[in-house]
């Protein structure tokens, strides 16, 4: 049988957070070749969006080092266009301004790959429509890594240098130390569903989306992050009911809640900081 998940199946990614040592630097990246508009800008911070929701938060921090190679954290963030025409948009902005590290048709989604200049993984995507999504007869997602003609995208493109309105990150993904410990948080006690377990991978989600976090061990990271790149992620929930049901299944595992002014957050495995909030 499919996992139901406990978690309210319209919960969906919010805003992701990087300290970075040059917020400014790599604000002129995020909108220039994502396509994301500056949203406000102070010394110690800069924040990016569709034009009305903010998405990406970059906040300073110089002091702090670089993300070492043995550390868990941030695989890529995924910035998800609501059309293919975006997408094709997407793919001349970064030949024009970047380097693309690859592309690919994963059944349920056409994606391009690239880093921003900290090295910070970044997916450019558009879903398929449901309708489209491969599953297997216990009701989970087929996705799989297949070519994508960039000819035939590029053909798309709208010209666009910004993303359009609707624009969201579709979902994050993340180098775990051990995936095994990231599935009992993230699917037995935040209640997200197992949706796929691919080449040693987890992709777990709310409701029947293909995936809200991608959890892999690829790297071999052995040690939570400690230098720059993800300070936090966010998911977001429909009403204060659910973030109430979300705050009771955690403390009823033991797992210590902090209050915020628009939510709750709480250290998931490999120190990641993990925000839970209502609405936009």
């Amino acid at each position: 049988m499919p996992d139901t998940g406990t978690i309210h199946p319209e919960t969906t990614v919010g805003r992701v957070a990087l300290t970075v040592a040059d917020p400014d630097g790599l604000a002129t990246f995020y909108e220039t070749v994502v396509g994301l508009v500056v949203h406000d800008r102070t010394d110690e911070r800069v924040v990016l969006g569709d034009g009305t929701t903010p998405l990406l938060e970059l906040v300073a921090a110089p002091d702090r080092p670089e993300r070492g190679r043995d550390e868990a954290g941030l695989f890529h963030l995924a910035v998800r266009v609501p059309t293919r025409a975006a997408l094709g948009a997407a793919l001349e902005r970064v030949e024009a301004g970047a380097r693309l590290d690859g592309a690919a048709d994963h059944h349920v989604s056409e994606a391009l790959y690239l880093s921003d200049p900290e090295g910070n993984g970044v997916e450019i995507y558009r879903d398929r429509p449901r309708g489209e999504w491969p599953e297997t007869a216990d009701g989970r997602v087929q996705m799989d890594t297949l070519p994508l003609s960039l000819d035939e995208l590029r053909a798309e493109s709208d010209g666009g240098e910004r993303v359009p309105a609707g624009t969201d990150v579709g979902h994050v993904h993340l180098e775990v130390t051990d995936v095994e410990a990231a599935r009992a948080f993230y699917v037995d006690t935040l209640g997200l569903r197992r949706r796929q377990e691919m080449r040693g991978a987890l992709f777990v989600a709310a409701g029947d989306y293909h995936h809200h976090l991608g959890l892999n061990p690829w790297r071999g990271r052995t040690a939570p992050q400690r230098g720059r790149g993800l300070a936090w992620f966010e998911l977001r929930l429909p009403d204060a009911a659910a973030l109430a049901a979300v705050r009771e299944h955690l403390e009823a595992a033991d797992v210590a809640v902090t209050d915020r002014d628009d939510g709750i957050a709480v250290t998931a495995p490999d120190d990641v900081s993990l925000r839970l909030r209502v609405g936009v």
